[in-house]
């Protein structure tokens, strides 16, 4: 081996690791509770299994426990109809011990469209107030301008912050980019930590080994954590890599709520690490009885569980998430079009890199696949355009990394709804109409009004009253599409399937000149 030259992973594992002690800490976020029922369970993890087992995360040493996105709260609304500040509450008060963590998406949290600048310091201060003491956000395009007001404000209130760069593949996300963040989120929110967000699994070790060592020598000494998805099978890997090269903090989940579309177990990764000589001042035998909770809970209620998944080169072209890869193929066997399954993963990644490389994170990769999915059904590509494409095209969500294809751009302005003004406006506060409207009630409520249209705050709240938590069933992507499709040509249209949401304003258009 040349000088200076590092032992790979492999190398170090079969050579039996390296002497006890001879490593430093490197600390556990373990995302159970949050991302890995995210990613495996649609989000359907309730209230009264955070309860069960919040004594053992209370005693188990994680550094912290990934409680709550925003779509925990969209879920815990519309389907589970739960209060999702109760379980907030009651997730701190049995488990007083942890450090229970929260993550704000952009400026849109759990809407899509962007919120006013009032109601996104409110949620950040409502998060404090309800106990999290670590908070950090991420934005699907990486506008830094999106996410640090709220950094900023955390801050303010005391709590410690992470800003997350999130990861993907593309010709524009360069590790240069990817560095030029970073710097970014410290120099405008002063974050303590960086989070390096890879929610599609698409980190790999040739990848990792050049982008950690360029994140750590821009960063000093905040801590760098690795969150990835095992979609592709080299999650765990990428882990070890990360840790070799400089990474604090590995983002896992607990089996069997681990592998898969979820995070590399808790269990395995732990192994691993002190294998390789690391110190993980973690208890193994709580894990084991989270473990086993969890084992109990998707054996009762007949929920899936995590396995590794074998090595996926396709999954890098289209970059979809695994749930909505799933259903997207079940659906397609439903409606009879199976044999134009590899045609929708081709258009995806068609209409991906047409619309500037957008993440495939939420909700672009909500806007990228249904669209796609309209391009396939309709016959012709771009003549139904969702609002929030218009917007996303406009720059609603922020800066996008590159232009829009021009062809594209004039199709998607042409075929858009008329009443999307071609520049954003500002957004008006929203708190001072929405208390004046709802002069009883306190600002969880008020915060989730905000964010959840009709009536569907007031369907929790009585359920919540009934004591009762209904898991709402919803229709397919591809049956709504074909549903417009057939739909006179004016009109507004809404299509909705899970946590996605889509409205489609079909009339006279405005056309580009």
């Amino acid at each position: 081996m040349a000088t200076g030259e590092r032992e790979s992973i492999t190398t170090v594992m079969a050579a039996g690791g390296r002497p006890a002690g001879s490593r430093r800490e490197i600390r556990i976020i373990d995302t159970t509770l949050r991302d890995a029922h995210q990613s495996l369970w649609a989000t359907r993890m309730r209230t009264e299994h955070i309860v069960q087992m919040a004594p053992e995360f209370n005693e188990v040493g994680f550094a912290h426990v990934d409680l709550v996105a925003p779509i925990q709260f969209d879920v815990a609304v519309r389907y589970l109809k739960e209060d999702p500040w109760e379980r907030v509450r009651l997730a701190h008060q049995h488990a007083p011990d942890s450090t229970f963590r929260a993550l704000i998406r952009s400026k849109n949290i759990a809407a899509f469209d962007f919120l006013a600048d009032d109601v996104i310091d409110a949620w950040v201060e409502n998060l404090y107030r309800n106990g999290f003491r670590v908070i950090g956000s991420f934005d699907g395009l990486n506008d830094v301008d999106n996410i640090a007001p709220g950094l900023i404000r955390a801050k303010q209130l005391g709590a410690s912050t992470f800003g997350a760069v999130s990861f993907c593949e593309s010709p524009v996300h360069t590790d240069d980019l990817f560095v030029a963040k970073a710097i970014e989120l410290i120099e405008k929110a002063d974050v303590d930590a960086i989070m390096l967000k890879d929610a599609g699994g698409l980190l790999t070790p040739d990848r990792i080994r050049t982008l950690v060592p360029a994140l750590k020598a821009v960063i000093g000494d905040r801590s760098l954590e690795i969150h990835s998805h095992c979609l592709t099978g080299l999650a765990p890997l990428v882990y070890l890599e990360a840790v070799e090269l400089g990474a604090d903090a590995l983002h896992t989940s607990v089996a069997p709520m681990a592998n898969g579309a979820a995070q590399p177990s808790t269990q395995d990764i732990v192994s691993d690490l002190r294998a390789l000589g690391y110190v993980v001042n973690v208890d193994d035998q709580r894990i084991e009885a989270i473990s086993q909770q969890l084992i109990a809970i998707a054996e009762a209620e007949g929920k899936p569980v995590g396995h590794p998944v074998a090595y996926n080169g396709l999954h890098f072209m289209h970059q979809l998430p695994g749930g909505m890869l799933s259903n997207f193929h079940s659906q397609l066997a439903t409606a009879g079009l199976s044999h134009r399954f590899t045609e929708l993963l081709y258009e995806v990644a068609k209409v991906r890199e047409e619309l500037a490389f957008p993440i495939m994170i939420t909700p672009f990769a909500q806007f990228v696949g249904t669209q796609a999915v309209m391009n396939v059904i309709s016959g012709e590509r771009y003549k139904l355009v969702p609002n929030e494409i218009k917007k996303y095209a406009l720059g609603y969500y922020g800066e996008l990394l590159g232009p829009i294809a021009p062809d594209v751009l004039e199709k998607i302005i042409a075929n858009g709804s008329s009443s999307i003004a071609l520049v954003p406006s500002p957004i008006e506060p929203m708190l001072p109409g929405l208390r004046e409207r709802y002069p009883d009630e306190g600002i969880d409520l008020v915060l989730l009004r905000a964010m959840f249209a009709g009536s569907q705050v007031d369907e929790m709240l009585r359920t919540v009253a009934a004591g009762g938590n209904p898991d709402e069933t919803y229709g397919s992507v591809l049956d709504l599409v074909k549903s417009l499709s057939a739909k006179s040509t004016t009109g507004t249209q809404s299509l909705t399937a899970g946590d996605l949401r889509i409205r489609i304003e079909k009339g006279q258009s405005e056309h580009v000149a």
